[in-house]
């Protein structure tokens, strides 16, 4: 399987999924003039692959250190009775109960699986200890925390850049906004999740958060209104 694995600028990736000939390729990649029905890889990172037929690669980045309160978001790793394991792009997975969801006891826990990903909030982060999520506030509501829908895409950008787009007056997503709806989840471990109606939308996202890492916000407000 080629989806998810490690990849490198000039990598060649085969056996490209296609809906009636026509393959929707996201950041990192680009088609491979010498060889029909390939990509090419621009960046390091990893492969990602939405079906039907939408390639695109994750960056790689550094390591995030967990801090108490964060919000992050996260991919289900591992099920092990009521407490499942939790990739935040840390030094080790963190632990998150089948409790800490709204609404869940014993008898009702949620639907969550391995691959899942979640909107959690940061219990403890100590340095000796396992990071610990939850999916509700200090009053047991979930809020926007918990499962997000599988129909989203997950991609890694600068810790800096989440900071930034948390700020009130940031004109990126607004700016987004007033083009079309759309939904989006911001990690402090820099991954963020987007889920619109249609793929070019989400793409187009994508498309504002890269060229965000390297303008001004004045400049990325601008691009967000030119795109189509």
């Amino acid at each position: 399987k080629s989806e998810d694995k490690a990849v490198y600028p000039g990598d060649v990736i085969k056996e490209i999924k296609s809906v009636k000939g026509v393959t929707i390729l996201g950041p990192g990649l680009k088609r491979n003039e010498a060889e029909p029905n390939t990509l090419r890889i621009t960046r390091a990172g990893k492969l990602r692959f939405k079906p039907p037929n939408t390639y695109w690669v994750d960056h790689a980045q550094k390591r995030y250190i967990p801090k108490r309160g964060d919000l992050v978001v996260g991919i289900v790793t591992k099920k092990s009775g009521d407490t499942l394991k939790i990739d935040i792009g840390g030094s080790e997975a963190a632990s998150l109960s089948m409790l800490a969801f709204e609404g869940a006891t014993k008898k009702q826990k949620p639907d969550v699986q391995v691959g899942d990903v979640v909107y959690g909030k940061l219990l403890n982060a100590h340095r000796e200890m396992e990071p610990e999520l939850v999916c509700v506030d200090s009053y047991f509501k979930a809020g926007k925390l918990g499962p997000l829908s599988n129909d989203g895409f997950l991609v890694s950008v600068s810790m800096g850049l989440v900071s930034r787009l948390l700020d009130p007056d940031n004109p990126l997503l607004t700016t987004l906004g007033k083009k079309f709806p759309y939904e989006i989840a911001l990690g402090m471990n820099g991954k963020v999740w987007i889920n619109g109606r249609a793929t070019k939308d989400i793409l187009t996202i994508i498309r504002c958060l890269e060229a965000a890492e390297l303008q001004d916000d004045r400049v990325i407000a601008e691009l967000c209104r030119q795109y189509k």
